[in-house]
């Protein structure tokens, strides 16, 4: 077996540090949480390559740097209530859960949903609440949120996820065409409900789909 300890800790040098993220409860998380349990056994070798990989239903997990790139830009931290769209298999999740107090990620399809939640009850992620809902449309029942990060690209940032952010609060979310590079962006509402738009370059994530989605 691989020495994922490690890996762990190579990619948290190789791919996060080098790239000029430094945030230390960002780096502790990285380090704690074990990437090769959020994908299948068949790929466990291959947990910490700097890329995406599949974890079933056209779905992916997302390349580590990207999450860090994220959560960094969101700006989570102790004591934060977060909303995730997209929780895949859970990894994300319990990232911002290792830093924020409570974190709600939503995911739609239901075998996803289903096996992230079974996953982070026995890794012991008590923090993380994985609902199956459509996530265009954010969670209302724990809004509003510190920050949301949204792990999938649109044409736009559904109205719902802008109305359940917290004043002062900031969205990450890839926009623009689901077939192509999107744009990594991140929004912040300030004490007027204004909002304040910030690039943070060029990704690709798989679409987003909903009520108030890309569609």
């Amino acid at each position: 077996m691989p020495d994922f300890a490690a890996l762990r800790e190579a990619m948290v040098e190789r791919q996060i540090v080098a790239r000029g993220i430094d945030d230390p409860a960002i780096l502790a998380a990285f380090r704690d949480v074990p990437r090769e349990a959020f994908i299948e056994n068949r790929l466990a070798a291959y947990a910490y390559d700097d890329g995406p990989l599949p974890i079933g239903s056209s779905q992916t997990i997302s390349q580590p740097y990207i999450v860090a790139l994220m959560i960094a830009a969101a700006g989570v931290k102790a004591g934060d209530t977060v909303l995730e769209v997209g929780a895949g298999s859970g990894y994300a999740a319990a990232l911002i859960g290792r830093i924020a107090e409570k974190v709600v990620a939503v995911e739609r399809v239901s075998a996803l949903a289903r096996s992230a939640r079974e996953r982070l009850a026995a890794l012991g992620y008590d923090n993380v609440e994985i609902v199956e809902a459509d996530g265009t449309l954010g969670w209302a029942a724990a809004a509003p949120y510190d920050a949301i990060l949204v792990a999938a690209g649109a044409g736009r940032v559904p109205q719902p996820l802008i109305d359940q952010l917290k004043p002062g609060g900031s969205l990450v979310m890839p926009v623009g065409g689901i077939h192509g590079i999107q744009e990594l962006i991140r929004l912040t509402k300030d004490a007027d409900g204004r909002l304040h738009h910030a690039s943070l370059g060029g990704v690709r994530f798989v679409p987003l789909i909903g009520d108030d989605g890309s569609r």
